[in-house]
């Protein structure tokens, strides 16, 4: 039996063997990292549902104060409409999908924000023991969000380090994976609030 006949063959099947692998193991990581992705994103609507869920306890608490501001209240109510109104496939996810969602949640926070500093102009409902355990579980709901926005953003890092490398970035354009948008501050975070008394 001649093997040098068989050689090109035996070396031909090999290379394609290892290539195989190689595109195997370059989809099977992107789609491992993006299912990370999901996850992590998962967690951030599940932070930014339990902050709803609270802010309709609070201003059912505060319609309790009679002569409570209604704009302040509307206010809360529309923003948490419209934050709630935008859904996102974490697996087609854009950076306009993106802004759209952070922005809608930056007017439930500053709408939010706008209501708790009217409550201190009641004493009474200041000192209402649920309103004070909305207050603070809504702090700790705000911190839940920091956190599930962070992880999300270290999930989406190295998802896009896979498929942007070379020669990942040939492989994992043609299997359809696109680079994900990372979480950013809102426009204008970087300016501080003005506080008055």
């Amino acid at each position: 039996m001649d093997f040098k006949k068989f050689l090109p063959w035996i070396i031909g099947a090999v290379f394609i063997i290892g290539m195989y692998s190689y595109v195997k193991g370059i989809n099977n990581n992107a789609v491992g990292y993006e299912q990370g992705i999901n996850e992590a994103w998962g967690n951030v609507q599940t932070s930014y549902q339990r902050r709803n869920d609270l802010i309709g306890n609070l201003v059912n608490t505060v319609k309790g104060a009679a002569e409570f501001e209604k704009s302040t209240l509307t206010a809360v109510i529309e923003a948490r409409a419209k934050a709630t109104a935008v859904t996102i496939d974490p697996t087609n996810i854009s950076p306009e999908q993106l802004t759209e969602f952070n922005k809608a949640q930056s007017g439930v926070s500053s709408s939010l924000s706008r209501l708790l500093v009217s409550v201190e102009r009641y004493p009474e409902l200041k000192a209402n023991q649920n309103f004070l355990k909305l207050q603070d579980e809504l702090a700790s709901t705000e911190n839940q969000i920091l956190t599930a926005r962070t992880r999300f953003n270290e999930a989406v890092k190295p998802y896009n380090n896979h498929i942007k490398i070379f020669p990942n970035s040939v492989f994992a354009g043609m299997f359809g994976f696109k680079e994900k948008p990372y979480f950013e501050a809102v426009a204008g975070a970087e300016t501080p609030v003005e506080v008055q008394f």
